[in-house]
Protein backbone atom coordinates (compact mmCIF):
# COMPACT_ATOMS: atom_id res chain seq x y z
CA UNK A 1 0.00 0.00 0.00
CA UNK A 2 3.02 2.27 -0.31
CA UNK A 3 4.13 3.07 -3.85
CA UNK A 4 7.51 4.66 -4.48
CA UNK A 5 8.76 5.41 -7.98
CA UNK A 6 12.19 6.32 -9.31
CA UNK A 7 13.67 7.39 -12.59
CA UNK A 8 16.72 9.31 -13.73
CA UNK A 9 17.35 12.65 -15.31
CA UNK A 10 19.38 13.15 -18.49
CA UNK A 11 22.59 13.26 -16.43
CA UNK A 12 21.63 10.05 -14.60
CA UNK A 13 20.74 11.89 -11.39
CA UNK A 14 17.97 10.07 -9.48
CA UNK A 15 14.44 11.45 -9.33
CA UNK A 16 11.90 9.95 -6.94
CA UNK A 17 8.22 10.45 -6.14
CA UNK A 18 5.44 8.81 -4.18
CA UNK A 19 2.60 7.51 -6.33
CA UNK A 20 -0.89 8.06 -4.92
CA UNK A 21 -2.55 5.20 -6.75
CA UNK A 22 -2.12 2.44 -9.30
CA UNK A 23 -4.26 0.64 -11.81
CA UNK A 24 -3.50 -2.23 -14.14
CA UNK A 25 -4.82 -2.50 -17.70
CA UNK A 26 -7.52 -5.07 -18.44
CA UNK A 27 -4.98 -7.25 -20.27
CA UNK A 28 -2.63 -6.96 -17.24
CA UNK A 29 0.27 -5.78 -19.43
CA UNK A 30 0.39 -2.08 -18.51
CA UNK A 31 0.61 -0.38 -15.15
CA UNK A 32 -0.67 3.16 -14.63
CA UNK A 33 0.57 5.19 -11.67
CA UNK A 34 -1.05 8.36 -10.37
CA UNK A 35 0.96 11.29 -9.04
CA UNK A 36 0.17 14.75 -7.66
CA UNK A 37 1.87 17.14 -10.09
CA UNK A 38 2.68 19.69 -7.38
CA UNK A 39 4.81 17.09 -5.55
CA UNK A 40 6.16 15.08 -8.47
CA UNK A 41 6.74 17.61 -11.24
CA UNK A 42 10.50 17.05 -11.56
CA UNK A 43 10.03 13.29 -11.47
CA UNK A 44 7.29 13.39 -14.11
CA UNK A 45 9.43 15.50 -16.43
CA UNK A 46 12.36 13.07 -16.06
CA UNK A 47 10.10 10.09 -16.85
CA UNK A 48 8.86 11.86 -19.97
CA UNK A 49 12.46 12.50 -21.07
CA UNK A 50 13.92 9.04 -20.38
CA UNK A 51 10.98 6.61 -20.38
CA UNK A 52 12.64 4.70 -17.54
CA UNK A 53 10.89 3.81 -14.30
CA UNK A 54 11.33 1.56 -11.28
CA UNK A 55 8.45 1.20 -8.85
CA UNK A 56 8.30 -0.47 -5.45
CA UNK A 57 5.02 -1.58 -3.93
CA UNK A 58 5.41 -2.17 -0.21
CA UNK A 59 3.26 -2.93 2.79
CA UNK A 60 4.75 -0.84 5.62
CA UNK A 61 3.53 -3.11 8.43
CA UNK A 62 5.32 -6.17 7.01
CA UNK A 63 7.92 -4.64 4.65
CA UNK A 64 6.71 -7.08 2.01
CA UNK A 65 7.84 -5.43 -1.23
CA UNK A 66 7.93 -6.05 -4.95
CA UNK A 67 9.62 -3.97 -7.63
CA UNK A 68 8.64 -3.47 -11.25
CA UNK A 69 10.85 -1.88 -13.89
CA UNK A 70 10.02 -0.49 -17.31
CA UNK A 71 11.61 1.42 -20.16
CA UNK A 72 8.55 2.77 -22.00
CA UNK A 73 7.00 5.00 -19.34
CA UNK A 74 4.98 7.89 -20.71
CA UNK A 75 2.12 10.22 -19.86
CA UNK A 76 -1.27 8.52 -19.81
CA UNK A 77 -4.87 9.66 -19.79
CA UNK A 78 -6.56 10.11 -16.45
CA UNK A 79 -9.75 8.10 -15.96
CA UNK A 80 -12.86 9.51 -14.25
CA UNK A 81 -12.45 7.12 -11.30
CA UNK A 82 -8.77 7.96 -10.64
CA UNK A 83 -9.44 10.47 -7.84
CA UNK A 84 -11.60 7.89 -6.04
CA UNK A 85 -8.88 5.28 -6.57
CA UNK A 86 -6.34 7.62 -4.93
CA UNK A 87 -8.71 8.20 -2.00
CA UNK A 88 -9.07 4.41 -1.50
CA UNK A 89 -5.29 4.04 -1.68
CA UNK A 90 -4.84 6.76 0.95
CA UNK A 91 -7.33 4.97 3.20
CA UNK A 92 -5.52 1.63 2.82
CA UNK A 93 -2.16 3.28 3.46
CA UNK A 94 -3.53 4.93 6.60
CA UNK A 95 -5.06 1.66 7.80
CA UNK A 96 -1.70 -0.09 7.47
CA UNK A 97 0.16 2.70 9.29
CA UNK A 98 -2.38 2.50 12.14
CA UNK A 99 -1.06 -1.04 12.78
CA UNK A 100 2.35 0.53 13.36
CA UNK A 101 1.01 3.08 15.83
CA UNK A 102 0.84 6.10 13.52
CA UNK A 103 -2.18 8.36 13.75
CA UNK A 104 -4.53 8.85 10.81
CA UNK A 105 -3.53 12.52 10.64
CA UNK A 106 -0.01 11.43 9.69
CA UNK A 107 -1.08 9.40 6.66
CA UNK A 108 -3.64 12.04 5.70
CA UNK A 109 -0.87 14.65 5.61
CA UNK A 110 1.41 12.46 3.49
CA UNK A 111 -1.26 11.63 0.94
CA UNK A 112 -3.25 14.86 0.75
CA UNK A 113 -3.98 15.72 -2.87
CA UNK A 114 -6.13 17.89 -5.09
CA UNK A 115 -7.96 15.69 -7.64
CA UNK A 116 -7.44 18.35 -10.31
CA UNK A 117 -3.65 18.08 -9.79
CA UNK A 118 -3.23 14.41 -10.75
CA UNK A 119 -1.09 13.09 -13.60
CA UNK A 120 -0.85 9.52 -14.89
CA UNK A 121 2.21 7.62 -16.09
CA UNK A 122 1.81 4.25 -17.84
CA UNK A 123 4.48 1.63 -18.48
CA UNK A 124 4.94 -1.98 -19.48
CA UNK A 125 6.81 -3.94 -16.81
CA UNK A 126 9.94 -5.53 -18.29
CA UNK A 127 11.15 -7.10 -15.05
CA UNK A 128 9.84 -7.78 -11.56
CA UNK A 129 11.61 -8.62 -8.31
CA UNK A 130 10.87 -9.45 -4.73
CA UNK A 131 12.42 -6.71 -2.61
CA UNK A 132 11.21 -7.78 0.83
CA UNK A 133 14.22 -7.41 3.14
CA UNK A 134 15.97 -10.71 3.64
CA UNK A 135 17.88 -13.34 1.71
CA UNK A 136 15.42 -13.38 -1.22
CA UNK A 137 15.58 -9.62 -1.88
CA UNK A 138 16.43 -8.96 -5.50
CA UNK A 139 15.18 -12.34 -6.69
CA UNK A 140 13.28 -12.10 -9.98
CA UNK A 141 9.58 -12.86 -9.68
CA UNK A 142 8.42 -15.81 -11.73
CA UNK A 143 5.59 -15.35 -14.17
CA UNK A 144 2.84 -17.82 -14.88
CA UNK A 145 1.41 -18.25 -18.33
Amino acid sequence: VSIGAATRGNSNEPKVARAFGCRVSADRRRVVLLFPVNQAGTFLEAVRLTGTIAVVFSQPSTHRTIQLKGVDASAATLEPEDAALCARYAEAFGDDLLRLGYRREFSNAILAFDPSDLAAIAFTPTSAYTQTPGPQAGTPLRTTA
